[in-house]
């Protein structure tokens, strides 16, 4: 029998090692993964509670029972597994930034409602500073972890580490500025550039295929460095151009 569980909190080589490792004495052969995080135990010795109790000895990581199946199913049946597994790592991982995103289009769209009408020109600001006030907030709860998490990938924070403390600030004063409509033209401008030259770091990590975290919100969150990354950068950046425009 084998049992296929998804792995939260990994987030690089060493975690797959130490995984495997402390899951070795479970289970006549284990199979960890990164990508997707999952790890595959034969014949396992013990129930999930004990597996998570031994696993939190060793880090921040959680199994989750995906699929159980017998030595002798057919791959069809193993490729449905590995596909519903997908589908749930996927929204189990980018669960929280889809709760931020969703909360400030809410309370976005709330004060077009309380105006009576909806304006793309008043929305598009106020989701603007709803975005950058947010995830600065998540970065400066933890600022030197976040900025050498930044460091990573970011273009200019790989040469000058300073500017990974200095970049929750950069949103924050955006957020701010977008808040109170304080000349348009000009925050409009600097969030272009800024969001560009940031999605460039992000795209140079996703085609160089690096294992790394996504450092969007901070640390309190183990996001991998994806596509979803890029979309959120260049989402900005296309906003602040069509207001420029």
């Amino acid at each position: 029998m084998k049992t296929i569980y998804s792995i939260t909190g990994m987030t690089c080589g060493g975690c797959v090692n130490r995984v495997k490792a402390t899951l070795t004495p479970f289970a006549e052969s284990v199979e960890v993964t990164l990508d997707p995080p999952q790890a595959t135990l034969k014949s396992p010795t013990a129930d999930l509670a004990t597996l998570n109790a031994t696993l939190e000895k060793a880090g921040h990581y959680a199994l989750h029972t995906i699929e159980q199946h017998s030595s002798t199913s057919t791959p069809v049946s193993e490729n449905l597994a590995n596909k519903n597994l997908e589908k749930i790592n996927w929204f189990s991982t980018y669960k929280p930034l889809i709760l931020v995103f969703t909360y400030i289009l809410l309370v976005t769209l709330t004060v077009e409602y309380a105006h009576g009408e909806f304006d793309l020109h008043r929305f598009m600001p106020n989701f603007m500073a709803g975005f950058f006030i947010v995830f600065s907030f998540f970065k400066l709860l933890d600022l030197s972890g976040f900025a050498s998490s930044y460091a990573m990938y970011d273009l200019l924070a790989k040469r000058v580490f300073s500017y990974g403390f200095i970049y929750p600030f950069i949103e924050l004063g955006l957020g701010i500025a977008y808040l109170i409509n304080t000349n348009p033209l000009l925050i409009n401008a600097i969030t272009l550039v800024v969001m560009v030259f940031s999605s460039l770091g992000v795209i140079k990590a996703v085609m160089n295929k690096q294992k790394i975290r996504c450092a969007c919100l901070g640390t309190g969150f183990n996001l991998p460095m994806t596509t979803v990354t890029i979309i959120e950068d260049l989402l900005m950046a296309a906003m602040a151009a069509w207001m420029l425009i």
